[in-house]
């Protein structure tokens, strides 16, 4: 069966443009492709189309709007429902590309707009629920002192549990300085500063799983209990199995719904209590922009507080002071193809 021009154009989306035009990770395209394996999924169940016969003149404004609605529909949030259709019009702006006759009904299907969402709030420990959280994991055994070390190096450098499970040995320096190197978003990578007190914590673990030679330098610095890569569900377990003790020593100070990237949040509202830059505090989360860090901001009330009594210092106190002046070309199956390379 020949492919159709959907068929084609998306399997060199994938393959080729993605990877080597637009230079984006691993973990982006596959989060795209499963945006994908999505919509195929409803034209094949909900609309009746097979993929294989799926045209790019069959999208249309009515099919792409109606997979959007279908997703709310079936519980998604506006937030998933907003990142499926991002992920299609990356495709339709390639498309407008490679296929210049079909730049009106891409253009229409551009002009498709992201629905407004809340904001999710912040969730963050205070300072003494994360002393407590630590204190949670029996540093005796094995399993606990490799636990304390994973919430140690979470909270420590800011890192999102991505960049955690993929730190290897040789990303740690021990020197004065210590140094953790994070492999973070879009291949992106940034050396985050560790105090000598983490230092020795790790020294202690690497003696202990002896991975101090050189040749250890390329293993995976924490592992699961069956000697395998931990996973991003791994850490949210550890996490809250430590959280729910803590919670029962005292309920006030640790919240509920504990996530990692709670941890991180945590560990940069602390950094801006503390009086750092929100320019550092930007470089040391590897955020893109100051804006993402800028929500920190906007949720410390204690630092709003500070900026008030700041400003009410610098106002007249005498009114007279006051002025007035105002390759998947031979394949027959694209969801079979789209399955595989999702693994």
């Amino acid at each position: 069966m020949k492919p159709t021009d959907f068929a084609y154009h998306l399997s060199r989306y994938f393959t080729t443009y993605m990877p080597g035009v637009l230079g984006l990770s691993t973990k982006t395209i596959s989060s795209y492709q499963d945006a994908f394996y999505i919509f195929l999924r409803y034209c094949k169940m909900k609309r009746k189309i097979e993929p294989e016969k799926i045209t790019l003149k069959m999208l249309d404004l009515e099919l792409v709007t109606d997979f959007l609605q279908s997703l709310e529909e079936d519980g998604n949030s506006i937030s998933t429902r907003n990142q499926r259709l991002t992920a299609l019009r990356s495709f339709f702006k390639y498309i407008q590309l490679v296929e210049p006759k079909y730049i009106y009904l891409m253009q229409q299907l551009l002009a498709i707009k992201h629905k407004k969402c809340k904001k999710a709030s912040v969730n963050y420990l205070t300072v003494d629920g994360i002393k407590l959280l630590l204190k949670q994991p029996d540093s005796s055994s094995r399993t606990g002192y490799r636990d304390l070390l994973i919430l140690s190096v979470l909270y420590e450098s800011g890192s999102r549990v991505d960049e955690l499970i993929n730190i290897k040995v040789g990303d740690i320096r021990l020197d004065n300085p210590a140094t953790i190197l994070l492999h973070g978003k879009g291949n992106k990578s940034r050396i985050v500063p560790l105090s000598q007190e983490m230092a020795e914590l790790i020294k202690i673990y690497l003696r202990n799983e002896k991975l101090e030679s050189f040749e250890r330098s390329s293993r995976l610095l924490f592992l699961n209990r069956s000697g395998n890569k931990l996973t991003g569900a791994g850490i949210a377990y550890i996490i809250q199995k430590y959280a729910n003790t803590a919670r029962t020593i005292n309920p006030t100070v640790i919240t509920s719904g504990l996530s990692p990237h709670c941890i991180r949040h945590s560990k940069a509202m602390h950094l801006l209590q503390a009086g750092v830059d929100l320019i550092y505090i930007r470089d040391f989360l590897g955020h893109e922009s100051i804006k993402t860090t800028e929500i920190y901001a906007k949720v410390d009330s204690s630092a709003k507080r500070k900026a008030l009594e700041n400003a009410y210092k610098t106002l007249p106190l005498n009114a007279d002071d006051l002025s007035l002046q105002g390759d998947w070309h031979d394949s027959s199956n694209l969801m079979d193809w789209l399955r595989a390379t999702c693994r």
